[in-house]
């Protein structure tokens, strides 16, 4: 509806029936091809005049579809702080904020306090508060903050991960979840923080093994793929460490890996 306003140069007002991406409030159109391959980036001149949600319409929708958009909602704090730390530039070019800063960290916050409540609200239909914070987390705070405070491995990851045809039955913020334990390995960050993250991914019925997006055994051609996807893409660039195509490989089997071992242990 974005692309199509702008196409025809009208005002559009955005009215979400689902909380699955944080794409209602951002002024930019991810264009995938008819297959569901990630074509492009259409950049916005504007944010949509406005975007009107009513909370109990998305609380009936199905769970599958507020729950992806916990697993894109969550990257946005991990991949501004990969932006913060290394005073890369933000989505549309910009420096990093304060307020993208705290933006981002309350829609992690907001996540991890109320998605599994939200959770177990959805399911049955019910639009509780944890719900309403839920999914104005998934919608606007996702929406101001990653463009605020910009993307990095774990879209760049999703890319290439959504290139795979076993994977195109799958939501955006689903391969999102994935690519982002993926996004913490690459960043080094504590065992303790990536086993809390799994943990609720795994919680809310999120992937966190290649197996759970349809990819049960990856060759390295479907590696090689992704890995150079993903460092095709000049935003992974604003990560901590410099990346090159081995090190993504690394990081998408490593994350597999760990994924399995904490299913085994459930």
């Amino acid at each position: 509806a974005k692309a199509v306003a702008f196409y025809s140069k009208l005002p559009v007002i955005i009215c979400p029936t689902i909380a699955s991406t944080d794409a209602p409030c951002s002024a930019l159109s991810v264009i995938y091809t008819e297959e569901g391959v990630f074509e492009k980036y259409l950049f916005l001149p504007v944010n949509p005049n406005m975007v009107l949600m009513d909370t109990q319409v998305i609380a009936n929708s199905p769970v599958r579809l507020t729950v992806s958009g916990m697993g894109d909602a969550l990257a946005t704090y991990f991949e501004m702080k990969a932006n913060w730390d290394t005073d890369a530039d933000n989505f549309v070019g910009a420096r990093l904020s304060l307020a993208a800063q705290a933006i981002a960290t309350q829609c992690s916050e907001t996540l991890m306090e109320d998605g599994r409540k939200a959770f177990s609200a959805v399911k049955r239909g019910l639009c509780t508060l944890a719900v309403e914070n839920v999914i104005e987390a998934n919608i606007l705070l996702s929406g101001i903050g990653f463009e605020s405070g910009g993307t990095s491995a774990a879209h760049s990851i999703n890319n290439g991960i959504a290139e795979l045809p076993p994977t195109h039955a799958h939501f955006h913020g689903e391969k999102v979840a994935f690519a982002l334990v993926c996004h913490l390995l690459l960043s080094d960050e504590p065992l303790e923080l990536i086993e809390e993250i799994q943990a609720f991914l795994h919680d809310v019925d999120l992937p966190i093994t290649l197996a759970e997006l349809g990819v049960t055994d990856p060759t390295a051609s479907d590696l090689n793929l992704i890995a150079a996807i993903a460092n095709g893409d000049k935003l992974i660039h604003g990560m901590p460490k410099r990346l090159d195509e081995a090190a993504i490989i690394d990081a998408v089997l490593a994350a597999d890996a760990l994924g399995r071992e904490f299913l085994e242990d459930c």
